[in-house]
């Protein structure tokens, strides 16, 4: 049978794991798959790299749009990475009638909608496993493992820069910045890892699960983010202390209202799984209405896990390559007649459980009138920790978990805690959440 013949955008990281995964498994990937699968044509602009990866068997060019016009191409894998020339480029390999697969969240993300559409009108297929969770199959157990269930949350570190970071921090007690520094050493965090630390990747990749897990379109534009910039080290110790561990998590939920979208850091219960993810892996928790609760571990980025989820879309592309159109498993999970435009809430009106460390007075009656603000916004306490203050000190720390609230009701407690004369500071507000 004729071979499948790919040409591969960028052959950095992933695209190096990609050519040599590819190259040195060929024969199990053919019985799988039913054909051969070969990289043909490779595009990048450091063509002396791309000539060390790939050898002379492979076209290799510095015009990546060459190789989406070619005739004999029939799956473009673009691995480049953005939003600009990425867009374009795939934009481009759709309306020559190439099958596209891509690792780029940040572009399906902002503008999957648009491309999906233009995939459906040329009947070709898009497949970004390798978009959330790197060689975890999470894409695939959302849309096509769990296709049963009503899908009521997923929760998940989804983000293995920010992951390494808080598990320095809680191992070691060393502040963010110095956690930072040494997770760029070892090559964790990029030279600029805004969009890690910013959580921005995390949310990236919870548009994506959002849109697949219930239906809906992407809409990157309404998450709600929060970074571990601000996060400090003694909140993760007091969190130990109560029996919770501080994780970035991606969330989305299903409400009655809505749908919550949103990413920030959380306490989690330290005897749940999801709380015992270390260093730079992911992990992601899903709750179905018909299987319960399912958990998918592994490796979130790096060149050849990764790379196992690019392959193992060609490998699905070229099973329904001959397929009729109407056959083929949607791009988002349910058929494209049957999305719902169904709002994501703002973050004021998410619910969930908070933690919340005060600086306060240490002199009596204080507890007494933060209790009474927090029973007025109809907030009940689960948890609190009062510590003694140091000798010589006339201030000292106390510490409240909540039950679950709707979040404008902490926010406007908080603001009337910190309006006290008996309140020295801002109150730190972390959402709690028990999974």
């Amino acid at each position: 049978m004729k071979p499948i013949n790919v040409g591969l955008l960028g052959i950095g990281t992933v695209g190096g794991g990609t050519f040599a995964v590819l190259k040195r498994n060929a024969d199990e990937i053919a019985r799988r798959a039913g054909r051969e699968i070969r990289i043909v044509a490779v595009a990048d602009k450091d063509i002396a790299r791309a000539r060390a990866v790939a050898g002379d068997d492979v076209r290799i060019t510095d015009d990546a749009f060459a190789v989406v016009r070619e005739p004999e191409i029939d799956i473009v894998v673009e691995l480049i990475g953005g939003y600009t020339v990425a867009k374009d480029l795939v934009l481009a390999a759709i309306e020559n009638g190439k099958h596209v697969v891509t690792a780029n969240k940040a572009l399906l993300a902002v503008h999957g909608n648009e491309i999906f559409a233009a995939a459906r009108a040329r009947d070709v297929m898009v497949a970004f496993e390798a978009a959330v969770a790197g060689g975890i199959p999470i894409i695939k157990a959302l849309r096509e493992g769990l296709s049963a269930n009503r899908i009521q949350w997923a929760a998940g570190i989804i983000n293995g820069t920010t992951n390494f970071i808080l598990s320095e921090m809680r191992d070691k007690g060393l502040p963010f910045a110095a956690v930072l520094k040494e997770a760029q050493r070892l090559g964790y965090a990029e030279a600029d890892p805004t969009f890690d630390i910013e959580g921005v990747d995390a949310a990236h990749k919870a548009t994506i699960m959002s849109a697949i897990a219930f239906g809906i379109p992407m809409q990157f534009d309404k998450a709600h983010i929060e970074g571990i910039t601000q996060l400090e080290s003694i909140d993760i110790a007091y969190a130990e202390k109560l029996g919770y561990r501080i994780k970035l998590l991606g969330i989305v939920r299903r409400r009655e209202q809505g749908v919550e979208l949103r990413v920030h850091p959380t306490l989690i219960p330290a005897k749940k799984l999801l709380a015992n993810v270390e260093g730079a892996m992911n992990a992601v928790v899903v709750q179905g209405d018909a299987v319960g609760t399912t958990l998918y571990y592994g490796k979130g980025a790096g060149a050849e896990p990764t790379a196992s989820a690019v392959i193992a879309d060609l490998v699905d592309i070229t099973r329904l390559h001959t397929a009729d159109p109407e056959h083929r498993v949607p791009h988002l999970a349910f058929q494209p007649d049957q999305m719902q435009d169904v709002p994501v809430l703002p973050i004021a009106e998410t619910i969930t459980s908070y933690y919340l460390r005060l600086r306060v007075a240490d002199k009596p009656g204080v507890l007494a009138d933060i209790t009474r603000i927090l029973a007025d916004s109809d907030i009940s306490i689960d948890a609190l920790i009062q510590k003694e203050a140091d000798e010589g000190e006339a201030q000292t720390d106390i510490i409240f978990l909540t039950h679950e609230t709707v979040e404008k009701n902490a926010d406007a407690a908080i603001a009337r805690i910190e309006a006290l004369e008996t309140v020295h500071g801002k109150v730190t507000r972390l959402r709690l959440e028990t999974l």
